[in-house]
Parts: C-alpha cells; structure tokens; sequence
C-alpha cells in the first residue's frame, strides 16, 4: 500500500493546480492532509516492518510491467525496507511541519494554493525517489524533485534574479542527472537491468571493480546534494521563499544524493577506487562549506553553506563504507530536524524584519522574540555538537569513523573532520550572536523601523517540535537500535578501531568546538559588529564570493561553451553555407556561358565538331609517341 503515499500527495497536487483559484480558501488544508496522510502511510509500514525478523524486512510490490524489451524488462513497484522507511518518515514529518509554518508564513501570497501545490508535488516525487524498486523509478523521482525545486525557488518568479537562481538549479542539476542515465546504461549493459535486486546481486558476484559506474553515479550525486564541483546552485537558491529551504534544501531534496549513494553500496564495495573517490569529494565539500559560511552575512546563506558542509560529512561517511554509510544516514536524519528548524527559526526573523536577511543589521533579537530564540539555539547547539544533543551522536560518530583504516587516510580524513567541527561551531556561533546577542543595530524609527516579534503558533509551534527533535532524536536513535535497524540493508561494518582512541577524539573534538564558540564570542559578543562589513582579507573576500565559483564555472564552462558554438556557427555560416551560396552563384554563370554557345547556327556547330576534331587526334598522337 506504499505506494499511495506517492499518489496522494500527487493528487492533491493536481486538484489543488486544475482547481485553480476555487481552491484558494481550503487548498492549504488538502495539501497538509495529503502530506500526514503519507506520513500515517509509513508509519504504518515501519511497525509492520518491525514486527519481521531483521532478515526479512523487505517488502517489494510490482504494480505493472513498465519496459518489456528482448533482454530487459522493468517492472513498476516499490521497495520498502528500513533505508526507504527512514526517509518516507523524515520527508513526510518534517514536510508536514514545514506545510502547517507555509500556512501563515504565505498567508498574504496571492499564489500561496499554487505553493501548497507545488509542496505535495515535491513529497510526491521525493517519496517516489526512495520508495522505487529500480534505478529508473528513482529517476523519475529524482527528475520530479528537480522540477519542484526549480518550481519553488522560482517562485516569485516576476523577480529576474529568483527566475535566474531558478535556472541555475534546473541546469546544474541536469549536469548531475546525465551521470544518473549514463550509469544506468553501464547497468544495463553490465547486468541486464536496472532493478536494485538484480544490481545488488550482479555486483556482490562481479569480480570486477565497477569503477566508472560508481563514478557516474557519484556524478549524479554531487548535483542533487550540491557536493562540489556542482554545489553552485545551492546559495543562490535561497532566493525561494524560506519554507522551501527548509523542506528541499535541509532536510530532503539535497540529501538524495546520500540515498544514492548508501543505496548503491554494493557498487562501490567493489571498487576502492569510486568509494575513495565519493570520501574525498565530501570531504573537499565540507570545508569548501565551512569556509564559505564563515564569511556570509546573509542568514539563509551561511546556512544553505553549512547544509552543504554538513551533507560534505555524510558523503565522506558513505564512502567508508559500511562502517560510516549508517552513520550518514544517522547524521541525515537528525541534520534534518536540525537544520529545518533553524531554516524556519530564520524565516521567522525575517518575517519579524521586514524579509531582510543582512545579520549585520540585526542583534539583540533574542530578548524580543523569545520562542524564535530558544528554538533557533537548540538547532545550533544540536549542529556544533553540544554534548547529548542530537548532533552529538550523530556528527561525533562520523568522525570516529574517519579515524578509521589504514596508511595516512585516517589521519587526513579524521583531522579534518575535527577541524571543521571547530569550523562550523565559530560560523554557526558567529550566526547566532549576530542575530540574537548584542547590540540592537536595526531601526526602531522612520519608515524603515522594525518592530521584531515572535510569528504566530501556526509558526512557532513546527519550530518547537523540530527543536524537541534536535535536542533527543539523537539520543533515542542512537540508544533505541537505529544503527541496527539499518543493517539489513547497509551490511554489517567490519569491526574496524580508529588510529586514535575514542576518548582522545571525543576531548579534541569538544575543545575544537570549544575554540570556535570562544572565539565567535570575542569576535561578534564581546566587540562591537560593524553595520557594513569590513574589506576582509584574501581569503574573506574570497568566501564571501563563494571562492568564486560561478566565476570559475562562466571561465571554464560558459564562456568556452560560448565560443565553441560562436565557432560552429561561424563555420556553419561561412564554411558549410558559404560554400552551398558559392555553387549556387558559379552554377547560373556556368549556365549563361554554356547557353552562349548555343547560337543555332550550323556553321558554329561543324566548327565545334572541328575543333573538337582536332584536340582528339592531337590526344591519340601524343599518346602514340610517349607509348
């Protein structure tokens, strides 16, 4: 029955966008409906899971023959086991929070029943992504999740430069799905099918490492997850309302590409070279994320940053293997409480602001939006790994596993890992006490004067819910079987010690964060914050540019696109349609100067002959002598 948790969200989709304008008073209610029913819907599935031995928890459903071709055919259906089941309940529990917020946030939108729409369009598809019994399925899930989130961070699409972040998402991400069909080909020329059945088995009984299919689908990964070099898109999508950066970009759409990866497992167990390759790129991700939310001033941005860094340590836990693909998971989950309350915790100020985003204009909120306050600093001490809370365990766990192996890997991953813990608790810190602590810097006059509040129940009470989850996912996770439950899928990790012990990394790792929120505090508290940001040095300027990635991509990518087609066009103009008007100029004078000799005049004929005569048998003579 898992596959109604597809179709209702779909239909309410499409009665709430066919309905129009009939629907604007109650469409809100359906689409808020549609998404607990889904939620209900795996619910249920996860207790009735539960209830079957370890061995036996997975539950496939054809529902029709989708592609029956000689040697291949693709059945429609779902797949339900506990990697599905843990996201059907985060997308559908933390989008159906993020649809009551949407209520009041977008109460004065005129399109707000097209942004509901809009909202179960993408539950639908991101369920359909990691319910899918096949890779193909999941395609079309994972183009269903594009569309919607280039159909939401485009929303106000009347504004040329969200229309313009709009496609930006769309293109780069297009870049990602093409690795996606690429690896699905080398699937079906490999193993005859797209299925993750029949591609589990081929590959645990493949005696061959399938290196490039796990480089394509890491591809794929990198433009869904925005891992770098595809992770352009994600700062600029911010400029969707900020509910959609709550579900999309923080707790689901950006995390399929881990669903990907710890999906494909199997894969990458036979090539250390593709599963090196995925650890490295989270973990030049996850600084590349740091570095850049260190220096933003924009709140949504420097947290669009930290959901890059932070989904940069997922995906360098997925590449170790089994031993850190549960713990990726056990971090997604609780980033996703995290961080969407304090994607909401940011709407909220900015709905109490004025819709401005600029930290260096805000402080002191603290006091005056009291609930905004407390649930924003559960997210952020959830996120730094506060001791017990959510991320604690989870975050924590990833770099113990880092530690882990042989040679020097361990040391560079397991240090840099620790580095930019103490990294990210000085940004998430820096944002913190800009916005909540110290010296009121916004207007409390003139037209310009803001009069900060907290929103309505309708808002807090999500952003209350999502900071409870902060503060205990974690635990009760970590000590209610979680790791356990993900076994029957990821396998089970070698036992493996890191290089240094536990309570050595553990100590490091809280001084480094230690370190961060001291300094951030001496920095944003202590001193006093500038309204206009200061020069920077090399490497400021540089971050808050975001290390000059879209220069770097219009250098490398657009303007070489660009003048490749200015050259095919100049070739096609002047090479291959030059020469067709060259001939069709040359035929009509070869006619006139033909059509000239023919004058009607029997003398000019037998002088033809004549001459014609005589070059013939000065041909046969030379040919005699030279014979």
């Amino acid at each position: 029955m898992m596959w109604l948790a597809v179709a209702i969200p779909f239909i309410s989709c499409c009665t709430l966008l066919l309905l129009g304008k009939k629907s604007d008073k109650w469409g809100h209610f359906l689409a808020i409906g549609a998404s607990a029913t889904a939620f209900l819907l795996g619910l249920l599935s996860t207790i009735q899971l539960l209830q079957l031995d370890s061995s036996h928890r997975l539950l496939e459903t054809k529902l029709f023959t989708w592609v029956a071709l000689p040697g291949l055919t693709i059945d429609l259906g779902t797949r339900v086991d506990p990697l599905s089941l843990t996201f059907v309940l985060l997308v559908t529990f933390v989008g159906t929070l993020i649809h009551i917020y949407s209520v009041s946030y977008m109460e004065h939108d005129v399109a707000r029943r097209r942004f509901f729409a809009y909202l179960n369009l993408f539950v639908a598809a991101m369920l359909l992504l990691v319910l899918g019994n096949s890779y193909l399925t999941l395609f079309f899930g994972w183009e269903g999740v594009g569309l919607a989130s280039y159909l939401l961070i485009s929303f106000w699409n009347y504004v040329p430069q969200y229309a313009t972040a709009g496609k930006k998402a769309f293109v780069m991400n297009r870049v990602g799905d093409l690795g996606l069909l690429i690896a699905m080909m080398l699937m079906v020329s490999t193993f005859g099918s797209v299925s993750f059945t029949a591609v589990n088995t081929g590959a645990q009984a493949s005696h061959q490492p399938l290196t490039l299919m796990g480089i394509f689908l890491l591809v794929a990964a990198c433009g869904k997850s925005a891992q770098f070099p595809l992770q352009a898109w994600l700062g600029d999508a911010m400029a969707g309302p900020t509910p959609v950066s709550a579900l999309i970009h923080a707790a689901t759409m950006v995390t399929a590409g881990v669903y990907l990866m710890v999906r494909s497992g199997s894969i990458y167990a036979t090539s250390t070279t593709a599963a090196l390759a995925v650890a490295v790129i989270g973990l030049i991700t996850l600084i590349f994320g740091a570095v850049v939310g260190a220096a933003k001033d924009d709140m949504k941005k420097v947290l669009a940053a930290s959901t890059m860094s932070q989904i940069g340590y997922m995906m360098l836990a997925a590449g170790l293997g089994p031993v850190g693909a549960t713990f990726a998971i056990f971090h997604l989950v609780t980033h996703g409480f995290f961080k969407a309350n304090m994607f909401l915790g940011a709407g909220s100020v900015m709905h109490a602001m004025r819709d401005e985003v600029d930290m260096r204009g805000f402080g002191g909120l603290g006091k005056h939006m009291k609930i905004t306050f407390a649930t924003f600093v559960a997210g952020y001490l959830a996120i730094i790994g506060f001791p017990f809370l959510s991320g604690f365990y989870s975050k924590d766990k990833i770099i113990e596993a880092a530690f882990t192996g042989h040679g020097v890997t361990p040391w560079i991953f397991g240090f840099v890992t620790v580095l930019v813990a103490g990294l990210t608790a000085f940004y998430m810190s820096r944002l913190v006490f800009m916005i909540f602590l110290g010296a009121e810097r916004w207007d409390k006059t003139g037209k310009n004067a803001k009069h900060p509040h907290d929103p309505s129940p309708l808002m807090w009470a999500p952003m209350a819910i999502l900071a409870v989850g902060s503060v205990f996912l974690g635990a009760v996770l970590n000590y209610g079987g979680f790791l356990n439950w993900l076994t029957p899928v990821i396998g089970h990790a070698e036992h493996g010690e890191p290089v240094l012990p536990i309570p050595v990394i553990s100590v490091m790792t809280l001084f480094i964060v230690a370190v961060g929120v001291l300094v951030a505090w001496k920095m944003y508290v202590m001193s006093a914050v500038p309204k206009i940001a200061p020069v920077g040095n090399v490497v400021v300027r540089a971050a808050r540019k975001d290390l000059y990635q879209d220069q770097i991509n219009e250098t490398v990518f657009m303007k070489s696109g660009q003048h490749f087609v200015s050259g095919i066009a100049f070739t096609d103009h002047n090479g291959v349609d030059g020469i067709a008007e060259d001939i069709a100029k040359f035929l009509p004078q070869v006619g006139r100067l033909v059509g000239k000799l023919q004058s009607g005049h029997v003398r000019s004929y037998a002088s033809y002959m004549v001459v014609g005569l005589v070059l013939a048998l000065i041909v046969a003579v030379s040919s005699a002598l030279i014979g």
